[in-house]
């Protein structure tokens, strides 16, 4: 085995062992891992790749927010051609149900002599739809499948209009024949959240966790294993201890993703805010915070073990084996947030780096008492920081080797 020699760490030098003039620079008060902290930030924000890829994602929320917003706002108009007065009359009820469910959708009639004239006025785009009355009763006519906007408030007006008829001819009325014939809508719960919104926020989460922590990650690993083959790791180690190298990596590239979500996450919001589900932003504003915090804690845990995973590298083809386990994890989060629900959602809330994306998908559905997410993070909390802990000292000793690839064991084992 190959070991290059290194100053000995500050943190974990004997009170015997002498100090160079690096020890002195940077245990007289500097901050060697804010050096390389700042520098992570620099190199990833002059990153043409990096900002390309912010900027196409920020255009791709504020696009489909703006799509979102044009269909909610777009008004459909349709044209019913009738060839008598009581068609005109239940047309123009039609349309008042409709205007009164939605300002989207206006229902216009228009008089036609009969089917020859109803069926030229189909063909040329004049009208939509032809409503006439037969043997069996009201019928509507159309040269191709009749949209849901347009029949519902058409159904609803001869419904009416046979009850009002019906109803008198037995001496009744229409709220007599109705009374108790109405459905109601509840959850054992109490709740009454949009559950796909809550599906499609608990999408947004995981897929936000997922790019972040793996792009970042990835990237952190590659950054040590390139400054390890270069052997430019050995001259930094003798201006700064190793453990202050990881923390400013990991700092470093933590406050870029934060930043990064936030960013997302607030763009997000505001695309909700123009959508037909803003009335549930008070909701999802209260996830954000939670997701925002779990994965500031889960991150930190995380590009620790990226980082570990490029030490354990001695090239850049060796990444793919030692990140595979973390890539993994990720792989399985992202799915969880679609394959559990029940007793097992509420479970993996609680499980580290799961909870990330679950507990904060529970907060939307009303599905978390307010002393869980608490709970839940600081199980992260003791999550990253046995990971730190554990990795910092395979970090160590792993990154000097020269080997070749190393295990988890094989470092662990290594004295420092």
């Amino acid at each position: 085995m190959t070991t290059l020699q290194h100053r000995p760490d500050p943190d974990t030098a004997g009170a015997g062992e002498a100090s160079g003039p690096a020890d002195e620079q940077t245990s007289g008060g500097g901050r060697p891992w804010l050096i390389v902290a700042v520098r992570e930030v620099v190199v990833r924000v002059t990153n043409r790749t990096f900002l390309f890829s912010t900027l196409f994602t920020l255009v791709f929320i504020a696009g489909f927010a703006a799509f979102s917003a044009w269909q909610a706002g777009k008004t459909t108009t349709y044209t019913v051609a009738v060839s008598s007065a009581e068609g005109t009359r239940l047309v123009e009820q039609a349309a008042s149900t409709a205007r009164s469910t939605s300002d989207t959708v206006v229902i216009t009639p228009s008089t036609v002599p009969g089917e020859d004239a109803a069926r030229a006025a189909v063909d040329r785009g004049d009208v939509d739809a032809w409503l006439h009355e037969t043997s069996a009763g009201w019928t509507l006519t159309s040269g191709d499948d009749v949209e849901a906007s347009l029949r519902t408030p058409l159904e609803g007006a001869v419904r009416d209009a046979a009850l009002d008829r019906n109803a008198a001819a037995a001496g009744t009325t229409v709220e007599a024949l109705e009374r108790g014939a109405t459905l109601g809508a509840d959850r054992f719960d109490g709740q009454t959240t949009n559950r796909g919104f809550v599906q499609a926020a608990t999408f947004a989460f995981a897929l936000l966790f997922f790019m972040g922590a793996l792009m970042f990650g990835q990237q952190i690993a590659a950054s040590v294993v390139e400054e390890k083959q270069s052997r430019l790791v050995e001259i930094i180690a003798t201006a700064i201890p190793l453990r202050a190298l990881l923390a400013g990596k990991v700092v470093g590239n933590s406050v870029i993703a934060m930043g990064q979500v936030v960013l997302f996450a607030g763009v997000g919001l505001v695309a909700v805010s123009f959508t037909e589900w803003s009335s549930l932003l008070p909701a999802l504003s209260t996830a954000v915070v939670w997701f925002v915090l779990f994965f500031a804690v889960g991150f930190f845990a995380l590009a620790c073990l990226f980082a570990v995973a490029g030490a354990l590298a001695s090239r850049t083809e060796d990444l793919q084996s030692t990140t595979s386990p973390l890539t993994t994890l990720l792989m399985l989060v992202y799915f969880a947030s679609f394959a559990l629900s029940g007793t097992a959602l509420k479970v993996a809330s609680f499980v580290p780096i799961v909870s990330v994306v679950a507990m904060p998908g529970r907060i939307i559905a009303g599905d978390a008492a307010w002393w869980e997410p608490v709970v839940s993070l600081l199980l992260m909390a003791a999550f990253s920081a046995v990971a730190v802990v554990i990795g910092e000292k395979v970090y160590r000793r792993s990154l000097m080797q020269t080997r070749g690839r190393m295990s988890w064991k094989q470092a662990l084992r290594t004295a420092d």
